[in-house]
C-alpha cells in the first residue's frame, strides 16, 4: 500500500466508523453469533497472493463486526464501561503512525515525557497528593496495561522491598491478603508469583468492605503461625457491588506493620474522583496518607480508549528495585546521568505502546469540566434506575448503590409458601437465577451480568456507556420489569409442578 493508497482506505475507515457509531444503537447489544462462526468461516492459511485492500476491508463488516459485542452500546449495563471516544480512536491512529517500543528514554523521548505528564495530570485530575506526582522525583505514575497487571507488579514490588528488610524469610511463608470481593487479580498475582493468597471475608452489614479490626484478626492468625503477609490489595469500588473497604481502618492497622504494603485498587470508581463531592466516597484523603500504590483504569469510565490503566507509588524506587534490568545494549548516557526516566523498570514488558497520546488528546480536548460532567452524567443516571428499584414493589436493592452501579434483585412473590426443608434466600436465588436467564435472552436489547455477594445471587446495573440518556435506561427497566414478570410466572409453575 502506497501514500495514496492508505489515504484513500483512511478515508473510507474514518467514515465507516462513524456509520458505525450513527447505527449502533440499532444494533443488537450482544453478538449474536454461535461458537466457532469465524473459525468455520475463515481459510486455515494465510493467502498466497496479496489480496485487494477493499475485499479486506468489506470483510471486516461482513465477518467481524457480527462478532462483536458493543460496548459502547447505549443498552450496555454489563460488567463496567469500556470507553471509546472519538478522540481516543484518533490518538490511537496518531501513536500507531509513529510506532515505537518505547522502552527507555532515547527510543523516542515523547513517548517518555508526554506520559510523565498526562500521568501528573491525571494525578492531579482525581486529587492524589504530590508524593505520587512524576514531578516529585521520588514517587511517580507509569501507564500499565490493565488493573490486573497493575496489581502484578505491585505484588512483585512488595515482595522484593519485604526480602530486602527480612532477608532471612521463606518464600513460602510469604502471603498475599485480599478480600472475598477483591477482584480475581490478586489470585492471579498468586499465581504468576507462586505466593500463597489469602482472602479475607467481608459482611453485608459492613457493605462487603474490610474492617480494620478484620484485618487486625487476620494478621494476628497468621503471624501466630508463622506466615509473613507483605501485601494487602483494598479496594475501593468492587467489580461485584461497588464496595469500599475502609481505608482509614486499615491503614491505622498497618501502621503496627510497616513492612506490609498498601495497594489500592480502584480500577472502575478511581475517576469518579474527578468530581470534589465523590472524593469522600473514595476515599482520597485516606489514600493519601496510607497508600503504598493507587491504580485506576481511565479506559473504563474515563472516556480513553483500552488499554490506559494507570498506576502510581509513593516510591519509584521500589519498583526500579525490583523491575529494573539494564543489560549493556539498553545503556545510555542520558539514563547512566539520571536525567531521564525509563519506563520498561516500572513495568513487567521491556516494550510499550504510546498510550499517553490518547490520554493527552481526551484531557485536551473535554478539560476537566467536561470530564466531570461525564462522570456526573452516568452517577445521575444510575441514581434515576436506583430510585425506579425502590419505587418498584417487585424489587429491591441488594446494598447501597455506589456511583454508576446498582445491585439489585426479584422479591419473592407473596403467593410463595416456603417448603419444610427451604429458605427464604435459597427460594431467592433460584428466582433471580430465572430472572437473569430471562433477561439474558434479551441480549439483542439490554445487557446485565450477574454476581453473588457472600451466599446472595444478583443482578448489576452498570451505567457508563458515553452514549446511554434517560430514555435508555427507561427502555432497560421495561425489559427488566417484562422479563421479570415472565421468569416469576415459569418459576411459580415449576414449584407447582415440582
Amino acid at each position: 500500500m502506497d501514500i495514496e493508497e492508505f489515504r484513500k482506505a483512511g478515508y473510507q475507515a474514518i467514515d465507516r466508523i462513524c456509520d458505525y457509531y450513527t447505527s449502533l444503537q440499532d444494533r443488537p447489544v450482544v453478538s449474536q453469533v454461535q461458537p466457532g462462526y469465524l473459525v468455520d468461516a475463515l481459510p486455515s492459511s494465510p493467502p498466497e497472493e496479496p489480496e485487494d485492500f477493499a475485499s479486506i476491508a468489506d470483510d471486516f463488516q461482513k465477518m467481524i463486526l457480527p462478532g462483536i459485542t458493543h460496548w459502547q452500546h447505549p443498552n450496555f449495563f454489563a460488567y463496567f464501561p469500556t470507553a471509546a471516544s472519538f478522540e481516543g480512536i484518533l490518538g490511537d491512529l496518531y501513536s500507531s503512525s509513529v510506532s515505537n517500543p518505547g522502552f527507555n528514554w532515547l527510543s523516542s523521548p515523547a513517548c517518555t515525557e508526554l506520559e510523565q505528564v498526562v500521568m501528573d495530570w491525571c494525578a492531579k485530575l482525581i486529587g492524589l497528593g504530590d508524593h505520587f506526582l512524576n514531578k516529585s522525583g521520588v514517587g511517580g505514575g507509569v501507564i500499565q496495561t490493565t488493573a490486573s497487571e497493575a496489581g502484578i507488579v505491585v505484588c512483585v514490588a512488595a515482595r522484593a522491598r519485604y526480602i530486602r528488610e527480612n532477608p532471612d524469610v521463606k518464600l513460602e511463608d510469604l502471603i498475599i491478603y485480599t478480600t472475598t470481593q477483591t477482584h480475581s487479580l490478586g489470585v492471579k498475582a498468586g499465581l504468576v508469583l507462586g505466593l500463597e493468597v489469602r482472602t479475607i471475608g467481608v459482611k453485608a452489614e459492613d457493605e462487603y468492605g474490610l474492617r480494620g479490626e478484620t484485618l487486625r484478626e487476620a494478621l494476628n492468625e497468621d503471624l501466630a503461625r508463622g506466615k509473613k503477609p507483605f501485601v494487602l490489595i483494598a479496594t475501593v469500588g468492587t467489580t461485584s457491588s461497588g464496595a469500599v473497604d475502609y481505608i482509614e481502618e486499615i491503614g491505622e492497622v498497618l501502621r503496627e506493620h510497616p513492612s506490609i504494603w498498601l495497594h489500592v485498587d480502584s480500577a472502575w470508581a478511581g475517576v469518579a474522583m474527578a468530581c470534589p463531592e465523590y472524593r469522600g466516597v473514595g476515599k482520597l484523603d485516606a489514600i493519601n496518607k496510607y497508600a503504598e500504590s493507587y491504580d485506576t483504569n481511565f479506559h473504563k469510565w474515563g472516556l480513553v480508549n483500552f488499554d490506559a490503566s494507570m498506576l502510581w507509588v509513593r516510591s519509584r524506587k521500589s519498583l526500579t528495585d525490583a523491575l529494573d534490568v539494564t543489560p549493556e545494549f539498553l545503556r545510555t548516557k542520558q539514563h547512566d546521568a539520571g536525567l531521564v526516566v525509563d519506563y520498561r523498570n516500572w513495568h513487567l514488558g521491556l516494550g510499550r505502546r504510546f498510550r499517553s497520546l490518547k490520554v493527552w488528546f481526551v484531557l485536551r480536548r473535554y478539560g476537566v469540566e467536561g470530564f466531570r460532567r461525564h462522570i456526573r452524567e452516568g452517577v445521575q443516571l444510575n441514581e434515576y434506575f436506583a430510585s425506579l428499584v425502590r419505587d418498584s414493589p417487585d424489587f429491591e436493592l441488594v446494598t447501597t448503590p455506589s456511583l454508576a452501579l446498582s445491585v439489585f434483585r426479584l422479591k419473592l412473590p407473596s403467593s410463595v409458601v416456603l417448603g419444610a426443608q427451604e429458605d427464604a434466600l435459597s427460594a431467592l436465588n433460584s428466582l433471580n437465577r430465572a430472572f437473569h436467564t430471562r433477561i439474558s435472552a434479551e441480549s439483542d436489547k439490554i445487557f446485565l451480568t450477574q454476581t453473588m455477594l457472600n451466599d446472595t445471587f444478583c443482578v448489576r446495573f452498570a451505567v457508563g456507556a458515553q452514549r446511554t440518556r434517560k430514555e435508555h435506561v427507561d427502555r432497560a427497566w421495561e425489559l427488566i420489569k417484562a422479563s421479570a414478570r415472565s421468569a416469576a410466572e415459569e418459576w411459580l409453575q415449576n414449584r407447582t409442578k415440582s
